[in-house]
């Protein structure tokens, strides 16, 4: 399933790096998706800067530690900044408080910068120890981790399909798109452009419904009987043991500082 990621891409968050991941990569996956989430449900419940400061540090030395691509992995994660930018820039305008300066008569507040800080913080320590924890193991894997965490198997299901097709359906989006450039088509602001988009959405979701029902056959003649059978078992260690009490410490120290 690996391989819809990219011709070389093996993990959800590959960046090139050493397929090991350093330290993160020894350790449990379900021990990484369960501390991954008890640090993002920390540091969204964190209101003071040097707390989240706190945890951003925390989210680098995850990164330091992985052995991802520091600035491949950091322009990763600014491409999520830039749908946030408008907010943050936004906030200080629209949050009433102490004045800092005005443009076009428009006030900026203190309140509203340090608020946009924090919105900044938190989802960059987050995003980035997502990526760190999670984003390095290979997509079965995480399938297989979340079906062990007792996660829904109908939910398991459709994050490893929507994986393994989701290349498929950029392929397909590729041809259609190539069939309508040599046909001339050339995208501009009229009802011919919006008609022909619409046309190429229609088609796709037409084309997607006729490879889901071929797939679907393909696997009951496979003998698939709605369960898919896991061939991957994990067993806990000591390591994973400390890696998991080493990381809730953490986590209460960040709330601890988040009170002073």
């Amino acid at each position: 399933m690996a391989h819809a990621l990219g011709p070389q891409a093996k993990t959800l968050a590959d960046a090139g790096g050493d397929t090991a991941y350093g330290l993160i990569g020894d350790y449990d996956p379900r021990i990484r998706i369960v501390i991954a989430c008890i640090f993002a449900a920390v540091t969204v419940a964190l209101s003071t800067i040097a707390a989240l400061i706190g945890a951003m540090f925390v989210s680098v030395g995850l990164l330091l530690a992985s052995r991802l691509p520091v600035r491949r992995t950091l322009k990763r994660m600014a491409m999520m900044d830039s749908f946030i930018i408008f907010m943050l820039v936004l906030l200080p305008f629209s949050m009433p408080g102490e004045t800092m300066f005005t443009v076009f008569g428009f006030p900026a507040s203190w309140q509203g910068l340090w608020k946009a800080v924090e919105i900044a913080l938190t989802a960059n320590a987050v995003i980035l120890a997502l990526m760190v924890l999670v984003g390095t193991l290979e997509p079965v894997t995480l399938g297989h981790a979340l079906h062990k965490l007792r996660c829904p198997e109908l939910l398991v299901h459709l994050l490893m399909f929507t994986i393994r097709y989701i290349e498929v359906l950029r392929e397909e989006y590729l041809r259609l798109r190539g069939a309508m450039k040599i046909r001339g088509f050339r995208p501009g602001t009229n009802w011919h452009t919006y008609r022909s988009f619409g046309y190429l959405v229609g088609m796709m979701l037409v084309r997607a419904i006729e490879r889901s029902e071929r797939i679907l056959g393909a696997m009951k003649c496979r003998g698939f009987s709605g369960r898919i059978v896991l061939l991957q078992s994990f067993s806990m260690t000591r390591r994973d043991y400390m890696f998991a009490a080493m990381s809730c410490t953490v986590c209460l120290g960040l709330l601890f500082l988040d009170f002073l």
